[in-house]
Formats: C-alpha cells, sequence, structure tokens
C-alpha cells in the first residue's frame, strides 16, 4: 500500500519552532510578535500564507511577506529541529509499516528544503518519497503532490490511486484527499480540533498513531 503522510501536525509537533521563526522575522521588521500557543491557527498551507497571517491586516501584502520571508527562512534553516519532535506512537507506527513493506511518502506544503531536512534528521531511512513546496507547483490542496508522489514510485494508470491511503491532521490535508480520490484518515493529535476535523468527512478518525495499524 501507498501510505501518504503529512508533516506538521501529523508526524512531528514544529509549532514552537515555526512559531520562534515567523516571531524572529516580525521582531525583525518591526511588527508584533504573537505567543506559541497561538500559531497552531496559523499553519498549514505553507510559509508564506504564516507569514501573511502572523502580520496586522493592514500589511498583509506580497512584498511584506517576502520581506519577512527572507528573515524566516534562514532562521529556520538554522532552528528547524530545536524544539521540534515526533508525536508520541509516531515512531514506532512508521516502522511497523516499513516492516510490512508499505510504501511511505511525505506529502507537506513546507518548503523543500526544511522538509527533506527535517525528515531525513527525525525518520532517516523510512520514507519513500519526500516532497515538500517547491517553485512553480501548486500547494495543497491542489493534489498535484500526490501525482508527484504517484509518479515518483512508479505507478501509472488506473493503478495510480489504488491500494493508497492519505493521512493528515488539517482540513487542508481533507481538500487533498477528495482532490486525488484518496480515502482520508484524520489525526487528532495534531493543530486542529476534532470537532474541526469532524466537518471533513473524513473516512477515518484516529486519536492515536497505534490506531492507524487497524485501518490499514
Amino acid at each position: 500500500m501507498l501510505i501518504i503522510f503529512d508533516l506538521d501536525g501529523t508526524l512531528i509537533n514544529t509549532i514552537d519552532d515555526l512559531g520562534q521563526a515567523c516571531n524572529h522575522a516580525l521582531s525583525a521588521c518591526g511588527y508584533p510578535t504573537h505567543k506559541i500557543e497561538d500559531y497552531p491557527r496559523l499553519v498549514g498551507n505553507g510559509i508564506n500564507k504564516l507569514i501573511e497571517r502572523a502580520l496586522p491586516e493592514e500589511h498583509r501584502n506580497e512584498e511584506t511577506v517576502m520581506q519577512l520571508r527572507a528573515f524566516f527562512v534562514p532562521y529556520y534553516d538554522e532552528h528547524n529541529c530545536d524544539l521540534t519532535h515526533p508525536y508520541d506512537g509516531i515512531a514506532a507506527l512508521l516502522e511497523t509499516l516499513k516492516q510490512q513493506g508499505h510504501t511511505l511518502a511525505v506529502a507537506s506544503n513546507k518548503y523543500q528544503a526544511a522538509t527533506e531536512k527535517i525528515v531525513e534528521k527525525l525518520f532517516p531511512g523510512i520514507f519513500d518519497v519526500v516532497l515538500g513546496e517547491r517553485e512553480n507547483v501548486a500547494r495543497k490542496p491542489d493534489p498535484q503532490i500526490v501525482w508527484d508522489i504517484v509518479e515518483a514510485i512508479g505507478r501509472k494508470g488506473e493503478e495510480a490511486i489504488e491500494d493508497a491511503l492519505y493521512i493528515g491532521d488539517s482540513l487542508v490535508d481533507a481538500e487533498t484527499a477528495k482532490a486525488a480520490k484518496l480515502p482520508f484518515v484524520a489525526c487528532t493529535w495534531g493543530f486542529c480540533t476534532r470537532e474541526q476535523l469532524m466537518t471533513a468527512q473524513a473516512h477515518y478518525m484516529a486519536d492515536h498513531p497505534k490506531e492507524i495499524l487497524t485501518i490499514i
């Protein structure tokens, strides 16, 4: 089976490092910062959208976002694993799935360089394909990242999405899975509440990583 995982909020808790990087960029450019606990509602659509949401409403424009991104990216590249860690039970889940012979992939809206670095550091040798945000490629919920994963593992035609599953923690992930016509597993331990995920019409709900083994 091809099992596609979202990254932030699904495999790993990245809020502390994302929040600190965003606050660094905001402060460097003279804007007010946010409490770390405010960041879960700001993430999910890539770095640029995170910065845009973090800015005061009257300053939410492309020029200002790119100005802050120039501070965000170097800081995050250096500090993206300071406090980031896998959720309890994720390492055991991935190891079991790998031993069972499943093909594992990551589909993230985090920019590609950071996605690769974090996955390689925290999950070395586990994933067959790791894709993040790339230039001139639409971000999730556009399903292009799913098609790129499918192509990378050599699937074609009708078999492309047969025997495949998408696992994520957000409404963006739910929309991505729906667009790709994949069964969706909603993880309640991430950045969305269970109540929010109930609106996603997920095929399955998982309250702990070990429950995913009963779905597959």
